[in-house]
């Protein structure tokens, strides 16, 4: 490959399509390597891409905007909301005005969102710590509104994309409110500035959807074998490679337990500090991609997984995002990929810069692959 054709493919050539996506704070987001993904999209010639861990939809909400069709997958709540939000929305943004502007009116009221994580501020007072000891990720003025739309939700009549529209609605609205550093296992013992913003919900950024996209909810190895696509993108939600992490730790569903119990609307039992949810405690939603234990074998279930991954996916194309912080070591990975497929190229991001660095062929790559702060995207044909 000329040095000319991978400027090309690692730079583009300045006309990129700009991507206009949506979503809330999230760790692990994608949306700085939006264009890199759909680059390496593009040269298979795929037209349908499964997104086999949607999470915020970013990657999907892109591909949609690009001209491909969509599958999405996650097991969260809040991610098939907003999948259908999104990837399934037939409607002018415009007729959903005045849902959001009647949402907006009602007149706040003390609920179970309040009761829960509702904090009081003092005047002229910044210390967001309460009385009892506990830090809040809202403050009461906006969790009260919280309750009295959410409540309001359930009690309309309002169809499954209307309702995904109105909880991705607020959401997004309570991502701006929020006092927190970006999730929901801690909270800030300051109020943060944007937390004493009054909580108001927009019309969600969505537009007409032309392709008949889908949206799943399940397993990743219970889906694989419903899909008809040329690609797949995976993004799982990979374990540390700390070898001190100990056996009890906090899961990847933990981090966003608040979106998923504003979906769900359904008081759950709640544990911990940061009052989370109990069904995402370690011993219930573990995922086999973020363990950090080995199997019988002696072998990393985290990077067992990614062979079986890799093995079942039924579609020629995948494209398999990776962080150097993850369990599998550069020369696991390599060696899982050449089980199940041809490596045909990588591209390697730096966060700590913030810029793309050059193509990295695998001797390459995997000489220098678990330095921190790094992510590789890697486009297997099989």
């Amino acid at each position: 490959m000329s040095r000319m054709i991978q400027r090309q493919l690692f730079c583009g050539n300045g006309n990129d399509k700009k991507l206009k996506t949506e979503g809330v704070k999230y760790i692990g987001s994608k949306l700085k390597l939006l264009p890199h993904i759909i680059r390496l999209i593009e040269r298979t010639g795929a037209k349908t891409v499964f997104d086999g861990f949607s999470g915020s939809t970013r990657v999907g909400q892109a591909c949609v905007q690009s001209g491909y069709k969509v599958i999405s997958n996650d097991i969260a709540d809040w991610s098939y909301t907003f999948g259908k939000c999104y990837l399934q929305n037939k409607s002018n943004p415009c007729e959903y005005k005045p849902l959001i502007d009647h949402l907006n009116s009602l007149p706040p009221e003390d609920g179970w969102f309040t009761e829960n994580y509702g904090g009081e501020v003092a005047e002229g007072e910044y210390n967001a710590i309460q009385a009892d000891g506990t830090k809040k990720p809202f403050q009461k003025k906006n969790t009260r509104k919280l309750d009295a739309i959410r409540r309001e939700i359930d009690e309309s009549n309002l169809d499954e994309i209307e309702r995904s529209v109105a909880l991705s609605s607020l959401i997004l609205a309570l991502d701006k409110v929020d006092n927190t550093l970006g999730h929901h296992v801690a909270y800030l013992k300051n109020w943060s500035p944007r937390s004493f913003k009054d909580l108001t919900l927009e019309v969600p950024r969505v537009w007409v959807n032309s392709a008949e996209n889908e949206v799943l909810q399940g397993n990743i190895f219970d889906i694989l074998p419903t899909i008809d696509a040329e690609l797949a993108y995976y993004d799982p939600p990979y374990g540390s490679n700390n070898e001190k992490m100990p056996p009890s730790r906090v899961r990847y569903a933990s981090y966003y337990h608040l979106w998923e119990t504003i979906c769900k609307n359904d008081q759950p039992d709640l544990f911990g500090k940061a009052l989370r949810r109990k069904d995402t405690s370690d011993t219930v939603s573990a995922s086999v991609f973020e363990e950090f234990r080995k199997n019988g074998d002696g072998k990393f279930i985290a990077v067992e997984s990614i062979k079986q991954l890799l093995k079942e996916t039924p579609c020629r194309w995948v494209i398999l995002s990776y962080s150097s912080g993850g369990r599998a070591t550069a020369y696991e990975l390599n060696e899982s990929i050449k089980a199940f497929g041809r490596l045909v190229d990588i591209v390697e991001i730096h966060y700590q810069r913030n810029v793309m660095s050059k193509m990295k062929w695998t001797n390459e790559w995997l000489r220098d692959a678990n330095e921190p702060n790094r992510e590789f995207l890697f486009l297997i044909e099989k």
